[in-house]
């Protein structure tokens, strides 16, 4: 289940504290759009484009698998901390307003993986995502930080 959508009045509104202990390692993305795919004879292009598909079954469940994906993969090397990931993002049907989701992790040590989706009517009724920047929160601060490179 994806977290509710926040619209932000203004990007920036956390101090930033940037600690060594917090760091993003990995980012993937995958536009699930057919109409956008090319034409491809590699297995392993088709298997990820059908995996994303996957269990859908109608033309209903296909239009609510399709839009952008987000995988952020991060990790404490600290004490165990309460980290909230925030996904701030603009789609291109929605000019320059920025919509943000949230996951709070309780406890977070180690190695970990979010995963963020902007599929079904949220892709379809305001298009694409085109800029995001990813945040990792510890007791309101910024401790860590990714993004694309058009985010401002």
């Amino acid at each position: 289940m994806q977290p509710p959508v926040i619209k932000l009045e203004k990007a920036n509104v956390l101090p930033l504290n940037i600690n060594s202990n917090f760091s993003f390692r990995k980012e993937t993305q995958f536009l699930n759009d057919p109409s956008t795919f090319r034409t491809s004879h590699s297995e392993v292009v088709n298997f990820q484009r059908r995996s994303y598909m996957w269990p859908a079954t109608t033309a209903l469940d296909i239009s609510e698998l399709r839009g952008n994906y987000f995988n952020f993969y991060w990790w404490n090397h600290g004490t165990p901390e309460n980290v909230t990931i925030r996904f701030e993002y603009r789609q291109a049907g929605l000019s320059n307003e920025v919509l943000a989701r949230e996951i709070t992790y309780p406890h977070a040590q180690g190695s970990i993986r979010s995963i963020f989706k902007v599929t079904g009517d949220d892709y379809l009724e305001n298009g694409r995502v085109t800029c995001w920047r990813a945040l990792l929160i510890v007791n309101n601060q910024i401790v860590a930080l990714t993004q694309s490179f058009l985010w401002q």
